[in-house]
């Protein structure tokens, strides 16, 4: 299996479903809104307040080595991207991806008001360097891996050959997921790592 024509494929199929696309980014626009709208909240702005502090401390200012990073917000990202995939098995399934996409753009939008209103100048430069980009990748790919569960759920039979599709489909965003990593780990060294924290 070549990985790039897998990856290729991948992507246009997921592609082609352009409605689905829509819906589900307009539902990821939505609990952004939601999420920003409701960072107040004193609970979500507790929970929100704990998420940026474990991000600023053991991602952005961290003593772990860049490689660790990298690997660990890898198989972070791979598992919510495995839920979404996971969600072609069946049409009852498909709630995994549109809870997860529900879930990571409502916090995220909590998160944003919370980095901006405590962290000041350092949170907006975390949110514009590093935050925001990965975050859209990661968020993109999770699209794709949504629209290709919304067009497999209804015709999808529990057989070898349909195993191994959705296996390809998930190793491709997977290496997707690897090189969105690879981006944070460059961005981590660049702007917040030193140079002699890569391993």
């Amino acid at each position: 299996m070549n990985p790039f024509f897998s990856v290729r494929d991948c992507c246009s199929r997921a592609l082609e479903r352009k409605r689905t696309l829509i819906v589900l980014a307009v539902l990821l626009a939505v609990g952004f809104v939601l999420g920003a709208c409701f960072a107040k909240n004193p609970a979500m702005y507790a929970f929100n307040r704990r998420m940026c502090t474990r991000f600023v401390d053991r991602v952005c200012y961290s003593d772990t080595s860049v490689l660790k990073l990298f690997l660990l917000r890898t198989l972070g990202h791979s598992a919510l991207i495995l839920a979404a995939i996971a969600g072609g098995v069946h049409p009852v399934a498909l709630a995994l991806p549109v809870v997860a996409l529900l879930f990571r753009s409502f916090t995220f939008g909590g998160s944003v008001v919370v980095l901006v209103s405590v962290y000041g100048a350092a949170g907006v430069l975390i949110l514009v360097v590093l935050l925001l980009p990965v975050h859209l990748l990661i968020d993109a790919l999770l699209l794709l891996s949504s629209s290709l569960s919304f067009g497999r759920a209804f015709g999808f039979c529990f057989c070898k050959r349909d195993f191994i599709a959705l296996f390809s489909d998930f190793f491709s965003l997977v290496l997707c997921t690897a090189a969105v990593c690879l981006l944070e780990a460059f961005l981590l060294l660049a702007f917040f790592h030193p140079i002699g924290n890569i391993l």
